[in-house]
């Protein structure tokens, strides 16, 4: 099986979100379960079928964090020797040449990704370009409407 990069705050909060699923949601729907049987007949129950079909959810989704996390490599950048260039964790801050647009953005792994809170994908295109890559360096990423360059301001590996 392939090893998928994750951070250790993303691993962390995928172990958090498992322990709540085990540990509060899964007891809350077997007792939703055990009391919408008390009601009688299954066939016709709401609550019964409602609360299996939140069981469901519960059980998928902590079958999918226990293999991710099985199947996880996790990386701390903090203790990573990048010798100053961007790795995956590191964060970033880049300026658009064009329009002097300044923006923030950590790699991370793509089950972490999320460009309200400026964590990116190691997938992405402004990813895949900024790897390697040393503060001052200029580069170049594949948009749909064009390239688009970038200088590197500052690499912080926090």
């Amino acid at each position: 099986m392939i090893k998928v990069p994750l951070t250790v705050v993303g691993a962390n909060k995928l172990r958090t979100e498992l322990e709540e699923l085990k540990s509060v949601v899964r007891p809350r729907i077997i007792q939703a379960i055990s009391d919408a049987r008390a009601h009688g007949d299954l066939k016709e129950n709401a609550e019964y079928h409602a609360a299996r079909e939140q069981q469901s959810f519960a059980e998928g989704r902590i079958a999918e964090i226990e293999s991710k996390l099985s199947n996880a490599n996790i990386i701390d950048v903090t203790k990573t020797d990048a010798n100053g260039k961007v790795v995956f964790g590191a964060t970033v801050e880049i300026e658009e040449l064009e329009t002097g647009k300044v923006v923030t953005y950590q790699i991370v792994g793509e089950d972490e990704a999320s460009i309200k809170e400026g964590r990116i994908s190691i997938g992405s295109p402004i990813a895949r370009a900024l790897i390697g890559k040393e503060v001052e360096d200029t580069v170049v990423v594949k948009a749909p409407g064009g390239n688009i360059e970038y200088e590197i301001i500052s690499i912080q590996y926090i």
